[in-house]
């Protein structure tokens, strides 16, 4: 992987392949390696002749790991997208974010649209605005002594992943309190990138797609049947509605 600096902070990324250029941003506790390779989704990418920019959030991955709530507010984790679209040099760029990473790429959208070509949330519906909640259970079940240690089902399965993905869990606590700043519905109808929002019907955590869709002038929703939130994420119908979506707006 490559480095660079934002404003201080060592963010980790890819860059892969020639032609048109996509950011990818992965969700919270995993990496570019589980969101976006292990699913085949930059092969997919380049494949169809496109550039594959692919970072590690911070907290996550290779990237710096730190350690107070508010060093994981979505602005400044969407300020870290930014600097990176510029560091390579990709302005404007196509942007697909999943779960976190969807709402990292909606404030991206919101702070710097002029970086935004097209934009595709995956995995997070009006939960961008509404928030998931929770967070408290989550950050508990990071922070426990083990596994065992935790008691509800949402906790469990969160501290599994971050425990399969080697993820530092004392920076995930504190990132999980950072994204309960939402954006509000006001700022998600400012985004005026062509926008694409995918979610699984089976999804529990995005929430209505359709009614983040309601908010954002234009947008297109793509359902993708029988899907929750962790298999959606890598699913061939996934893939194919965003090629044709990036297809339709060259």
């Amino acid at each position: 992987m490559q480095h660079f600096s934002s404003n201080g902070v060592d963010i980790a990324y890819v860059d892969i392949g020639e032609g048109k250029p996509i950011l990818l941003i992965h969700g919270f506790g995993s990496n570019y390696a589980v969101n976006w390779q292990a699913t085949g989704w930059i092969s997919t990418l380049t494949n169809d002749g496109r550039r594959v920019v692919a970072m590690d959030v911070r907290g996550h991955g290779e990237s710096a790991k730190l350690y107070t709530v508010d060093d994981y507010s979505p602005a400044l984790m969407a300020d870290d997208a930014a600097n990176l679209i510029g560091h390579v040099g990709i302005a404007p760029t196509d942007v697909m974010g999943y779960s976190m990473g969807g709402r990292i790429s909606a404030m991206l959208a919101v702070r710097h649209p002029e970086l935004v070509r097209t934009l595709i949330i995956g995995g997070m519906g009006i939960n961008v605005v509404e928030g998931i909640g929770g967070e408290a259970a989550i950050a508990a079940a990071l922070e426990a002594p083990s596994l065992e240690d935790v008691t509800t089902d949402v906790g469990r399965g969160y501290r599994i992943f971050a425990d399969q993905t080697r993820s530092d869990r004392a920076a995930l606590a504190k990132c999980i309190f950072g994204q309960r700043q939402r954006l509000t519905a006001a700022e998600v109808a400012t985004i005026r990138a062509p926008t694409l929002i995918a979610v699984g019907t089976k999804d529990e955590v995005a929430g209505s797609p359709r009614r983040l869709a309601a908010l954002i002038p234009g947008a297109e929703v793509l359902e993708i049947e029988n899907r929750d939130h962790m298999l959606a994420t890598g699913d061939r119908r996934y893939k194919a509605g965003v090629l044709d979506f990036l297809a339709r707006h060259p």
